[in-house]
């Protein structure tokens, strides 16, 4: 049986003319091609150790506390700019909430493989970060400009992001939000440290 690698160049290159990748059982997916896979919507067969079946690649969970409410929906509009989907979790309005309830929300769909990232806005961005790294299979990046945006995804893999409405403008956020979004991880000697950094799930679990 032959074993193929399907690198994040072999994704890439089926992106450019519009296939899918067909998988055999013995073939091997790299961090950074499954990664890639789901950002340029190159569909990886039944055998690939991708998303969960009930994934929503295509879907970002959106949430914030009052803080960032207004930031939150100037975000819709960034989001569907990269022909994402948005589950919005919440808050409502500008009216007091508690921050906490809406970043485990955002946290629990990133987890449970039914949106593919999540963002967070909270007058800091720092509380949500805290919130959302409490769940399991979640790696949380509070950002607050381009190189710590990108940073997170290709060298910690982050698949929730946290912004403080009130410490960056809309734009700035904006540019912060489209960076997180196309930025692919990494892989290599990357993949290993996200390894680590998931194996203190299961430790926490015990």
């Amino acid at each position: 049986m032959t074993r193929r690698v399907i690198t994040e160049g072999t994704v890439r290159e089926a992106a450019r003319g519009g296939k899918a990748i067909p998988l055999g059982a013995g073939d091997v997916v790299t961090p950074s091609a499954r990664d890639a896979a789901q950002t340029l919507g190159v569909a990886l067969g039944p055998q690939a150790a991708a998303a969960p079946a009930h994934a929503s690649p295509a879907v970002v969970a959106l949430g914030s506390d009052h803080g960032g409410f207004k930031l939150k929906e100037a975000l819709k509009a960034v989001i569907a700019e990269l022909t994402l989907g948005v589950t919005d979790v919440g808050c409502p309005s500008t009216d007091p909430v508690d921050y906490p309830v809406f970043a485990a929300r955002v946290a629990d769909l990133v987890a449970s493989g039914e949106a593919r990232f999540g963002i967070m806005v909270d007058g800091a961005g720092i509380g949500s970060a805290m919130v959302a790294n409490k769940i399991a299979g979640v790696r949380a990046a509070l950002c607050y400009d381009l190189t710590t945006a990108k940073n997170a995804r290709e060298h910690n893999d982050a698949n929730l992001l946290t912004l403080g409405g009130g410490l960056i403008g809309e734009r700035l956020a904006g540019e912060i939000v489209r960076v997180f979004l196309s930025t692919p991880f990494g892989g290599d000697r990357h993949a290993r440290r996200v390894a680590m950094i998931n194996a203190l799930d299961k430790k926490r679990d015990r």
